[in-house]
């Protein structure tokens, strides 16, 4: 590395820039001499968490530390999961949108990293944005910076580059579109120089009885997510609540505030087993709901990630955006009664950039062209119904 690397280099966009200050105080700052630890960085969504959360369990024998000498940097998304999926780590949680653009947030996040003295940091997130995740690792300066190679676009590239290069050790898990729940142990395997078999998904979780009166049991709909695109039409999750309802169990519609539009519609079906859970669970009861599931059908949001970790047996509704990297979960780590349906198109790994929908508030035609047959049996073939 030049110093005209190390100075100017080029092809950064203009924020990177307006933050190279605290580059420079995060560098001159005084930290601890002696390093310890180990900081794994995860800025990254609550599906991504639970595909990681198996390979993380032999982190403490990869690096020869305890438990409690790892810490966890992770996003403020998943905090409310921290005392039972992280027990015997430390978690740390931040705002990783904040920290991307706001100036003052990065420079106190990046000073309270620099000061803790970590030995090594580690990031084997494929998907991940170098303004959080390779800043994060470059800020710790420990001594050890260990990474993937992420997924790199031409308009990336110039900084993805500058931060690998300050990597001590890049490891390639494999092209696009592998699964990250084989990445995960791809990055074991070649850290640990021994073989580390993918193992399925699975977060540990207490066991707690749902927040929900006694009765028969229940499928949760979980019809919500935060790009409209994956939502599957909701009308289409009430043609399968109809359909589970006539067979005589129960639906549980779970969902945040921005679900609060579905709220008449459920009413609209006047049946004592269609129960509105939607603005009332913190996370931690909806694990709970999630868990105790007869079946789930979910879109490919955070829930159904969490759905399929805890056990429930579960119906994703895939689209084809990143085909294959998330979702389907591959044979050697699909968790038992689970099922992935997807409408296949020319257009896969769009990477979400559709041009066949008609407005941003609309669904992916890979996502809404699954028919309500197609989910409903496979509801069904899961609950032997």
């Amino acid at each position: 590395m030049g110093l005209l690397d190390i100075l100017a280099p080029r092809g950064m966009r203009r924020r990177w820039w307006l933050f190279r200050p605290i580059d420079a105080l995060v560098a001159l700052w005084p930290a601890p001499r002696a390093k310890k630890g180990v900081v794994v960085v995860r800025m990254d969504g609550i599906g991504d968490m639970v595909m990681f959360r198996r390979a993380l369990e032999h982190y403490p024998a990869a690096f020869g530390v305890e438990k409690s000498d790892i810490t966890v940097l992770g996003c403020n998304s998943w905090r409310g999961l921290g005392g039972g999926v992280f027990d015997g780590f430390k978690l740390v949680t931040i705002d990783e949108h904040a920290y991307e653009k706001k100036g003052l947030y990065r420079l106190k996040i990046s000073l309270w990293l620099r000061r803790q003295g970590f030995k090594v940091a580690v990031c084997d997130m494929y998907m991940r944005k170098v303004m959080t995740a390779d800043t994060l690792v470059w800020h710790s300066r420990a001594p050890e910076r260990i990474v993937c190679t992420p997924f790199i676009t031409d308009r990336t590239r110039a900084e993805y580059g500058w931060y690998l290069r300050r990597a001590t050790r890049v490891i390639d898990t494999g092209a696009y579109p592998t699964h990250e729940s084989l990445r995960h142990f791809t990055f074991l395997s070649e850290l640990t120089g021994r073989e580390h078999p993918p193992e399925v998904p699975a977060i540990p979780w207490r066991e707690q009885a749902p927040k929900l009166p006694d009765g028969a049991p229940y499928v949760v709909m979980n019809f919500g997510s935060n790009e409209p695109g994956r939502r599957w039409p909701f009308d289409n999750f009430l043609g399968v609540t109809r359909h589970c309802l006539e067979a005589g169990l129960r639906v549980v519609f779970v969902g945040a505030g921005q679900e609060a539009f579905a709220k008449p519609r459920i009413a609209e079906l006047n049946h004592p087993g269609a129960i509105d859970t939607i603005g009332t669970l913190k996370l931690p009861e909806l694990v709970d709901v999630l868990k105790h599931a007869a079946c789930v059908l979910t879109n490919d949001t955070g829930p159904g990630h969490l759905a399929l970790g805890v056990g429930a047996p579960t119906v994703l509704l895939a689209g084809g955006g990143h085909f294959g990297s998330f979702v389907p979960y591959p044979p050697e780590t699909r968790p038992a009664r689970s099922a992935f349906l997807n409408r296949e198109m020319e257009c896969y790994h769009c990477l979400w950039v559709c041009p066949k929908r008609a407005s941003r508030a609309d669904a992916f035609p890979c996502v809404a062209d699954i028919t309500v047959d197609q989910a409903w049996e496979a509801v069904r073939g899961i609950l032997g119904v």
